[in-house]
């Protein structure tokens, strides 16, 4: 009964949108090719000599578009002290769309299409919007949220990796 309710809750918090964290430990982030909305290409290794939130996300996601102003101001709060922000729309979001977002909200941070899905799959399978890994300078998953995180919270855990060698 009480494995239900856990079940339960967690089933809860993620139709809440409520930051859910998996896993622990540092694991290296897979190996993926971003297709940037300028037609250009980053990989897993780019991200490697910062801090980076690599935000799955959909222009369809209510809480996505709710959090994206959150996503902003910690993009502009830490970037000058060598924080990044990569947002990955899902295959299944029209890159009109994205396009359009992108431009009307002025992100300014890089936005990629994951136009086949691979990244997606290749990041834990990622099907739930939104799901933000944080990287650390190494190039290793510190931590994956499923649902908006506690912004807080993160904003600590970026300061922490932030000042790591």
């Amino acid at each position: 009964m009480k494995k239900y309710i856990a079940v339960a809750a967690v089933a809860l918090a993620l139709a809440a949108g409520v930051g859910v964290y998996f896993g622990s430990g540092a694991t290296a982030a897979p190996a993926s090719t971003f297709v940037l909305l300028d037609g250009s290409k980053k990989s897993t290794d780019d991200l490697k000599g910062k801090v980076t939130l690599v935000n799955f996300w959909a222009t369809s996601c209510v809480t996505c578009v709710a959090e994206m102003p959150k996503v902003i101001a910690t993009y502009d709060k830490y970037k000058s002290k060598g924080y990044d922000t990569l947002a990955v729309a899902m295959s299944y979001d029209p890159p009109s769309y994205v396009v359009n977002f992108a431009e009307t909200r002025k992100l300014p941070f890089k936005v990629a299409i994951d136009n086949t899905g691979s990244v997606a799959q290749a990041w834990g399978d990622v099907k739930l919007t939104p799901t933000t890994y944080l990287v650390n300078k190494k190039g290793e998953i510190v931590k994956r949220y499923v649902g908006e995180p506690d912004f807080a919270e993160l904003h600590k855990l970026i300061e922490k990796l932030l000042a790591e060698a």
